[in-house]
């Protein structure tokens, strides 16, 4: 900016500056990692037959991206799918193989999980990787079979929903993750204890700031702000207005920085949005993914009264894809973009995904 006037330079960097002086986005470098949903088949064409084949090409992909220059891996946790579902192993397996890369999930449900156990397990996975972590949470999706969190021994309490359980799990985890002590020592321990109320143990210091709320609304993503929590923003959300997924993602993290603010949180928050994109560079791109140039929004329901609509996916020449990444609302307003990837085509063919989005569309749009 010159002079308090928006200074244009090339088409792409006159929209990104419109954007800007309009408040709607920000700019500068952007965290760009992947986002695996882990799936494994033994059907044709996948590279990935096994549970077994799933975790070690996760932990391999994740080795490859930071050596790529990638800054996150990233895995889904789907229960009861042949998808990956316990994340706390997998990333403390990644956290020993890698020294710089972010690691996290996107998301873990919060139903199905206590939270005074996974603190322990995210306060030791965290220490492995020397504070890398960062936990994406959620109530969680629709799942593969019905109530799944109650053959994991968890109940709403009466009058309560299953989301209301969910947010009930997360205000627990989220101050016992603060580090304070609250529990009763015993007079007569087995092994000394320091004076007062004890504490989860271990302890992260540090991993309380590095949780994601991962909201399909705006409401909930005023929640996540209200409660000192990141946002992490998927390929669908709630249709709250009918206009495209960008659209109501940039109004939903408007929505987001300024519940934060008006908190009054001593931090940045952090923001990530996911979208598939692929930069089509090679005959073999352009075989798996070049019937999606023309994709867009879909509508559908997620559930029996929820109305969602799902985002396009990318899919063009690396010049096109630059122009048509410029125009996402939501993109060009987090800090962090997640690529989902498609697992089941091996760890090779995902590194190449990764690596050309950050060679030949990153610089392009400054984010690197």
């Amino acid at each position: 900016m010159r002079g308090g006037r928006c200074a244009r330079g090339g088409w792409v960097v006159g929209l990104i500056w419109n954007l800007v002086c309009a408040g709607m986005v920000g700019v500068g470098v952007k965290r760009i990692g992947f986002l695996s949903f882990g799936h494994w088949s033994d059907g044709a064409g996948s590279r990935v037959r096994s549970a077994a084949d799933a975790l070690v090409q996760s932990v391999d992909l994740a080795v490859a991206a930071e050596e790529l220059g990638a800054d996150g891996a990233y895995f889904r946790v789907h229960h009861f799918a042949r998808q990956l579902a316990s994340p706390l192993p997998l990333l403390s397996a990644i956290a020993a193989r890698t020294s710089r890369i972010e690691i996290g999930t996107g998301v873990i449900d919060m139903r199905y999980e206590n939270p005074m156990y996974f603190a322990e397990n995210a306060g030791a996975a965290d220490l492995i990787s020397g504070g890398r972590l960062q936990l994406g949470i959620s109530r969680g999706s629709p799942e593969q079979v019905v109530d799944g969190w109650r053959y994991f021994g968890y109940e709403p309490s009466e009058g309560d929903t299953d989301a209301d359980m969910a947010r009930k799990h997360t205000e627990v985890l989220l101050t016992v993750l603060e580090g304070r002590g609250f529990a009763e020592p015993n007079p007569r321990p087995m092994f000394p204890n320091p004076p007062g109320l004890l504490r989860i143990e271990p302890h992260s210091e540090g991993l309380r700031d590095r949780i994601w709320w991962g909201s399909g609304s705006n409401a909930t993503s005023v929640w996540a702000a209200e409660r000192g929590m990141n946002l992490q923003s998927s390929t669908l959300k709630d249709d709250e207005t009918g206009e495209p997924l960008h659209v109501q993602q940039r109004k939903q993290i408007q929505a987001y920085r300024q519940a934060w603010k008006d908190a009054g949180h001593h931090r940045e928050p952090r923001v990530s949005v996911s979208r598939s994109i692929f930069a089509l560079t090679s005959d073999l791109d352009r075989a798996y993914f070049g019937r999606n140039a023309d994709s867009a929004d879909q509508i559908g329901m997620i559930d029996e009264k929820t109305r969602a609509v799902f985002g396009r996916s990318y899919a063009a020449e690396p010049d096109v894809l630059v122009k048509q990444l410029a125009n996402d609302e939501a993109i060009q307003a987090a800090d962090t973009l997640l690529l989902t990837v498609p697992n089941q085509l091996g760890v090779d063919y995902n590194a190449h995904v990764i690596e050309s989005i950050l060679t030949h569309v990153a610089p392009e749009l400054g984010w690197r």
